[in-house]
């Protein structure tokens, strides 16, 4: 279907995201001259800066979602909030959901309010793991700032050293590693610009800022492949509330110490991702633009290529449903965003894409987690298929998306019990081995929870989680209310291992798999990790045997 039929078409009344209602303003050279010089400071080495020439700014009414409106105010609880608790660990039918926003008494702080959690994961060493966040230091303001925290034994345990730059108003945390075991932090100020920063130690420290354009909503990639471009860094931002108009992409070629000139994408993918598939072709997927029926995937195969400009495809995808923000459990923010990934492994599936969203279908029902795939690198889509199987009229919102080197997709989603009580739900996981074709049964990985509690100033409990999978399950950042109040959480979700269709997590919940050394991993992930600890290759660590097993292979007499 043509976009310029696509604009002409009537859509659903759709409660509006504050924003998605815009107007347009004509800023000249003389501005643009300002911008530049006041607010995005020159880097050394920038692949490309930004010229003097007229620019498109999207000013959303009444006014930008990030604007830092409410000065830092002195925490203070709210009747509902806990003076403190002693237990940062929601246990739940064998998963362990770790608070990573305490304080340096490993406690919950009481008053504040985490949420938009990202997550990034070394690929060379797992036990480092960093997860940034919107930290509110009271729920009176709206004033936040960019917090993070470090797990350097597999998110067992957490510290939450403070935020970057104290006192400067940041929003829209995303993070991600390269392949070198490099993390990258994205971080939304109050001006609607980007900066990045850096670490080379599994986010204990970092490095920067970079200035790096930028907007509302904004996303990124690295590629992770061993091609050309190895290292690359492209991002991605909201059309909404930002200086550059409908220039949304850039890139960097050098490691981020510089960033290109914005990219122009019309329509643009708004509130989506992006991915890099086997052989270095970018992707970008998301809303196309707020026509909220539609969406839209672009695709640039010379993206990789630091001496050329980039040149994109782009192509219109169903995804059974209509995106919604503003809205049931989330009032003042996405009920999910757009996520896009590719298949990495040596499999019959490798380059295969796919795409995942929260989405409103046809009916009754509120909302559904959809997904849908192309093997021809995006020119063609499949019909969507609901991941959950629940056929209640219930909000299944905040769908999430990542997948694994060997090609499992992993699929978390909240799960709200009622249409009627949107705000009470669970997080639901759900997983495929075999490209899409079929799914795993979700299981619960959560308590319930009210996602209405501890709004911080904002009715909303942010717009995303993240999480990044590998050979044996994923490692979640999510967002949740157990004590009352908008806290950041990690959460181990195992597969498979044992090839019943079941998550691991699960079954050592239910018996039907081991934890012998009680360390809320099952058996047979950690042998599959490691198989020197089942030196007799039956299916029990050795350290668990009595006596223990000597590394003969026999048990000692």
């Amino acid at each position: 279907m043509r976009w310029d039929v696509l604009q002409s078409e009537t859509f659903r009344p759709f409660r509006e995201y504050s924003c998605c209602m815009k107007s347009r303003i004509a800023v000249g050279t003389s501005v643009m001259v300002m911008l530049v010089a006041g607010i995005v400071p020159l880097v050394e080495g920038l692949d490309v800066v930004a010229t003097e020439r007229d620019v498109v700014v999207e000013v959303p009414v009444p006014g930008p979602l990030e604007r830092p409106d409410d000065p830092p105010v002195e925490a203070e609880l709210a009747p509902w909030m806990p003076k403190t608790t002693e237990s940062t660990i929601v246990e739940y039918r064998g998963f362990s959901s770790i608070q990573v926003n305490i304080g340096v008494d490993g406690l919950n702080i009481p008053a504040d309010a985490a949420n938009e959690p990202s997550i990034a994961v070394d690929p060379l060493d797992p036990n480092r793991i960093a997860i940034g966040w919107r930290q509110f230091d009271s729920v009176r303001s709206n004033f936040r700032q960019a917090g993070w925290g470090w797990s350097d034994d597999r998110g067992r345990s957490w510290t939450f050293p403070g935020v970057f730059t104290p006192g400067v108003f940041r929003s829209d945390p995303v993070l991600d590693a390269d392949a070198d075991g490099r993390f990258y932090y994205y971080s939304l100020k109050g001006s609607l610009l980007c900066d990045f920063f850096f670490s080379n130690n599994g986010g204990q420290t970092w490095a920067g800022p970079t200035a790096a354009f930028g907007g509302d909503k904004q996303w990124f990639t690295i590629d992770k492949t061993d091609g050309a471009g190895r290292g690359n860094i492209y991002a991605s931002w909201s059309t909404s509330g930002n200086p550059w108009g409908r220039r949304v992409f850039i890139r960097s070629t050098n490691g981020g110490a510089g960033f290109s000139d914005p990219v122009e994408l019309s329509p643009a993918p708004i509130w989506g991702t992006l991915t890099v598939a086997p052989g270095g072709g970018l992707y970008l997927a998301g809303n196309a633009s707020f026509n909220y029926n539609v969406f839209v995937v672009y695709r640039s195969l010379d993206a990789w290529d630091a001496v050329v400009d980039p040149t994109f495809d782009s192509f219109l995808v169903q995804l059974g449903g209509r995106q919604v923000a503003s809205d049931g459990p989330n009032p003042g923010g996405l009920v999910g965003q757009v996520w896009i990934a590719a298949n990495h492994s040596d499999g019959p599936n490798r380059g295969d894409l796919y795409i995942v969203s929260s989405v409103d279908p046809p009916g009754g029902d509120p909302q559904d987690v959809h997904f849908v795939r192309s093997t021809d690198q995006g020119e063609s889509w499949s019909v969507p298929i609901r991941v959950n199987t629940d056929d209640r009229r219930a909000w299944q919102w905040f769908g999430t998306m990542s997948t694994s080197p060997n090609g499992r997709i992993d699929v978390v989603w909240i799960e709200s019990v009622t249409e009627s009580e949107p705000n009470i739900g669970q997080l639901m996981y759900a997983f495929s081995e075999d490209g899409g074709d079929s799914w795993s049964v979700p299981v619960a990985a959560s308590p319930l929870f009210n996602s209405w509690r501890g709004w911080p100033n904002q009715n909303k409990m942010g717009d995303y989680y993240d999480m990044v999978s590998d050979e044996t399950g994923a490692d979640l950042a999510y967002a949740a209310t157990f004590n009352d109040e908008q806290d950041v959480y990690y959460l181990r979700l195992w597969a498979d291992c044992n090839r019943n269709g079941i998550s691991d997590s699960h079954d050592m919940w239910s018996g039907r798999a081991r934890d012998c050394n009680v360390n809320t991993v099952p058996d047979t992930c950690e042998i599959v990790e490691d198989p020197a600890i089942d030196t007799d290759d039956d299916g029990i660590i050795d350290s668990c045997q009595t006596p223990p097993r000597t590394g003969s292979g026999r048990a000692t007499p």
